[in-house]
């Protein structure tokens, strides 16, 4: 009987399998499709590559500017697909990740795994014991219960389209639809994009939702926020769809499209877990865990995307270690994701760290600094002045609260807040940050340094002087490279 028995082969599963064995204990794995999970398979990576090929697009778009002689380019989509699928292959033989599992001694086992009891899993006809276990069996697209939802794709559904759509509609303006509504944007297909909530992505930022918004609708594509649901899809002649909702107004509406496309949450893989044989509590469609991974059954523990916690391969991996270490350690450890940088690979990109401005003035009195990317000569230089980039932090201790940004680079340039904040920097101590130039990182220094200005910080230098002035040229304020 083994130690710790891993239900799932992601990011989260793999993590908790290999800090298993480097604490000393038997480790099985249990993984019913390719390793890897969601994000390496049909997330993230394929995301990506589709994310790549738009801004080459839009790069092709902008080289008559820069003298550079080139014809308009265009999609060939079933080229660009099987492009993804070989990177994704690529991406997969790199990470190696059942050699790692097989040589640190995982025994790995092909199958759906489910509980009978507290103490025992069946996978095929074998059942299994152990003595812990850790489910990190991942999400799923979320497919509503409306007349005609299976007429529309899921976002890992997308990756086999053969033809470049006329028109899409993406029901869903978090993450996923953000992205795929930028890309087919670029692509040539006209989109709109439907949401629930009053704006596009929701869950971040102000600044960051409403200057996306901004981008998106000037590349074409019609955003409708606030919508009252969607009633029904149906299919048409010609293979298009005829996508019915309510609008902000509680007006029926009836649209067409060649694709629709659902990108409306992700709830975790629960349903085949056997979950109630083995006492173990489901909350909205996700396992629920306390701080520590621990579910309500004594010696499971839960870690990544079917916690609905986090749904980030960096999360996942960082809680698949946490609950590998209690549930074999017997230790209390936390995965708080207090500084945890994510972002989107729109055009432009988005990225934030920490907390919004609008959680940080909940809990106390903070000072804000706004840089328009146009402000910065990098994005001059290179001809892509839009966006902005928001810095947050505590008007008491100084301390960086968060960071959020639209723009070039943008995923990258919070990766340095979260660094400082990581190190316990204060503002004055990224201001003073001797960051190259030109580069799009130095916004963050800019935005520094003008929240010292603000809270009058006068811990810097006398090389700093020319910061009581208030147009000081950015080789004056950011260093140079």
């Amino acid at each position: 009987m083994p130690d710790l028995i891993v239900i799932g082969g992601g990011p989260a599963g793999v993590s908790a399998a290999l800090r298993g064995r480097e604490l000393g204990a038997t480790v099985s794995l249990v993984e019913r499709g390719p390793m890897g999970g969601v994000c390496t398979n049909d997330g993230c990576v394929p995301t990506r590559v589709l994310a790549h090929a738009a801004r080459l697009v839009r790069d092709g778009q902008q080289a008559g500017s820069y003298g550079i002689r080139a014809t308009e380019p265009s999609i060939d989509l079933p080229r660009l697909m099987a492009r993804t699928r070989r990177l994704v292959r690529a991406v997969h033989s790199r990470k190696r990740l059942r050699e790692h599992l097989d040589r640190a001694g995982v025994e790995v086992f092909r199958g759906s795994a489910r509980f009978v009891d507290p103490g025992h899993v069946r996978v095929g006809r074998r059942t299994m014991a152990a003595r812990a276990f850790v489910i990190a069996a991942g999400g799923h697209p979320r497919r509503p219960p409306f007349p005609g939802a299976d007429l529309a794709l899921t976002h890992d559904e997308v990756f086999g389209l053969d033809r470049l759509p006329r028109s899409m509609v993406i029901v869903g303006a978090a993450a996923t639809g953000c992205q795929l509504a930028s890309v087919f944007a670029a692509f040539g297909s006209r989109v709109r994009l439907l949401e629930i909530a009053p704006r596009i992505l929701p869950a971040e930022d102000l600044l960051v939702a409403e200057t996306l918004a901004g981008a998106l609708a000037g590349h074409g594509v019609r955003i409708e926020t606030g919508i009252g649901g969607i009633d029904a899809i149906d299919a048409r002649g010609g293979g298009g769809r005829r996508i019915r909702y309510r609008s902000a107004g509680g007006k029926t509406t009836s649209v067409r499209a060649d694709v629709a496309v659902l990108a409306v949450g992700w709830p975790g893989n629960v349903d085949a877990l056997g979950t109630d044989a083995a006492g173990i509590v489901v909350e909205r469609g996700y396992v629920r865990v306390d701080e520590e991974l621990r579910t309500s059954a004594p010696g499971i523990f839960a870690a990544g995307d079917v916690t609905g916690r986090m749904m980030l391969v960096q999360s996942a991996t960082v809680e698949g270690r946490v609950a590998a270490e209690n549930a074999v350690g017997g230790t209390h450890l936390v995965a708080t994701h207090a500084i945890t940088p994510h972002g989107g690979f729109t055009d432009p990109e988005y990225g934030s760290v920490g907390v919004s401005e609008e959680q940080a003035r909940n809990s106390g009195p903070v000072s804000v600094a706004v840089v328009p990317y146009r402000d910065l000569d990098r994005a001059l230089i290179d001809g892509r002045p839009g966006g902005a980039f928001k810095l947050v932090v505590d008007a008491r201790t100084r301390r960086i609260l968060g960071a959020h940004a639209v723009g070039e680079q943008a995923t990258e340039v919070v990766q340095l807040v979260a660094a400082a904040m990581a190190a316990s920097a204060r503002v004055e101590d990224l201001a003073q940050l001797e960051l190259a130039y030109p580069t799009f990182t130095a916004i963050a220094g800019l935005a520094a340094r003008q929240i010292v200005r603000e809270l009058g910080v006068v811990r810097l230098s006398p090389a700093w002087r020319t910061l009581l002035e208030p147009r000081a040229a950015e080789w004056e304020r950011g260093g140079a490279g």
